[in-house]
């Protein structure tokens, strides 16, 4: 026994040893990631149209600024811009991210997460699902489609109906045209025939493209043309940077385009590293889109981004980022003169904001006239930046001509993130109009939808659209050696040659 009491004297002392040097180290990681997350910027200055892009500062370990969710307590909301009110549409809902308003008002809501098989492994793998748990993010995924109806039209909706649950995994993106509905899961994007009415969705989908599943950017947005011949399918990235090579990355971080009837599709953008919010320019006909830039080169890089899709587009990525700079920890090899046809994005959103939802100015709503001419887009929040950012709903100002202003985020609605910084009360994901004008705000953390809208506001005419004069094709093409030859002479009949 006297023998045995020694062993056990060194035992404890080890353990209490191990245990000493792992909450050092713990406390280490703590300290290390708080600092590393401080930024040295204000956020305004990687938003707009010419953004500060400072000195990379590449991270192995990034450093992590979590906020944590605490809710709302009755009767308390955030906080909207002068001359809005906002109020609660619905709640109580688990985790609501997207929505899609049909055209007889009802508001379809996916109650919706990340799939199981976008879980890391090991201990990187723990500490991810811990920081999601901190920020209420971290539920499983409800796998439903949820139908909201305001019968009343007094911006609130009375009625709830579980519209669809069957085939449901991470359901995201949905969109509605020519008597078809479609939705996205993380995996697919299914169709059924459907018309506007009926509270549930039923009959068995018809698989129109299988997608690269699961992934860190798991959502799957869908927009689909006007004429209702073309769907466009956003696909984030699997990693930060292809971590996992180019391979893992085949068919991501991309737009893709299917054509509706035949299900044929192409790639209709690429370099963009998680696509979220679509929309048609009301001014152009052209394709937006929000975009989730890169982490791990500082708090203060890289602004995600807002801008026009054009059909071909390059962003970049993993390569480069607006439009030049390369990005030196990705080791794969680039395409051959990509540099030369890479865009630089129209618009940053702020870096690590974490831009998601986004709407163009709908016939009908009731924002008033400050907010007539531009986009609303929610960003949903940082993680990684010292003091948090986003956590908000901004507007971005447009001009006549569909472009926007050389002008900061103007903010619509506020005061998601507590005064101290420290809390969020909830995260603004998605957006979308209501039947009465009113503009919704998904927060998935809180499981409420916002309403926000100008209370004596009249209903706003449609946008028109930009018309010009197309360039007048032309008869003969000559160099400049062949039109100084031919100086001021006149066109006339050749009198040498018989006529």
């Amino acid at each position: 026994m006297r023998a045995y009491l020694p062993f056990m004297r060194s035992f404890f002392i080890k353990l209490a040893i191990g245990i000493a040097v792992l909450i050092v180290a713990v406390a280490g990681y703590v300290a290390y990631s708080q600092y590393a997350a401080t930024s040295k910027l204000p956020l305004s200055d990687t938003e707009g149209r010419d953004p500060k892009l400072g000195k990379a500062d590449p991270q192995t370990i990034p450093g992590v600024r979590l906020v944590e969710t605490q809710g709302w307590a009755d009767g308390e909301a955030p906080i909207a811009a002068k001359g809005l009110a906002v109020s609660r549409f619905a709640e109580k809902l688990d985790h609501p991210r997207t929505m899609l308003t049909l055209p007889n008002g009802d508001v379809l809501v996916a109650e919706t997460n990340a799939p199981a098989k976008s879980a890391m492994d090991g201990f990187t793998g723990m500490v991810a699902g811990w920081m999601m748990k901190k920020v209420g993010a971290g539920v499983p995924s409800p796998n439903k489609i949820v139908l909201l109806r305001d019968e009343d039209g007094d911006g609130r909706a009375e009625k709830r109906f579980d519209f669809r649950t069957d085939d449901m995994d991470s359901p995201s993106g949905m969109a509605f045209g020519d008597g078809r509905i479609y939705i996205a899961n993380h995996d697919a994007v299914l169709a059924w025939n459907f018309e506007p009415g009926p509270t549930k969705l039923t009959g068995k989908p018809r698989r129109i493209m299988n997608l690269p599943e699961a992934g860190q950017h798991w959502m799957r947005n869908l927009l689909l043309s006007d004429d209702g011949k073309h769907l466009y399918v956003a696909v984030g990235s699997a990693t930060n940077i292809a971590d996992g090579g180019m391979e893992a990355e085949a068919g991501r971080a991309a737009i893709w385009e299917i054509d509706t009837d035949t299900g044929r599709r192409r790639q209709f953008a690429a370099g963009m590293r998680n696509p979220n919010g679509l929309g048609w320019s009301p001014w152009t006909g052209e394709m937006w889109a929000t975009v989730q830039e890169r982490d791990m080169l500082g708090p203060d890089l890289v602004p995600d981004y807002f801008t026009n899709v054009p059909v071909g587009a390059q962003y970049g990525w993993p390569w480069v980022y607006w439009k030049n700079v390369f990005d030196d920890r990705v080791r794969w090899d680039m395409q051959t003169y990509m540099i030369e046809y890479t865009r630089k994005p129209e618009y940053a959103m702020g870096a690590h904001a974490g831009v998601l939802g986004m709407v163009f100015p709908a016939a009908g709503n009731r924002m008033g006239a400050a907010f007539a001419n531009g986009a609303f887009i929610a960003r949903h929040g940082s993680w990684n930046r010292n003091p948090a950012v986003g956590y908000d709903v901004v507007f971005v100002g447009f001009d006549a001509h569909g472009n926007p202003l050389d002008a900061k985020p103007v903010p619509v609605l506020t005061g998601f993130l507590t005064a101290d910084g420290k809390n969020t009360h909830g995260r603004p994901t998605w957006l979308a109009w209501d039947k009465t004008g009113g503009l919704l705000v998904s927060d998935d953390t809180a499981g409420i939808i916002w309403r926000v809208a100008a209370p004596d506001a009249k209903p706003a005419a449609a946008i028109r659209p930009v018309v010009t004069a197309h360039l007048k094709p032309l008869k003969e093409i000559k160099t400049p050696e062949e039109r100084a030859m031919i100086g001021g002479f006149k066109p006339e009949d050749d009198r040498l040659l018989p006529q």
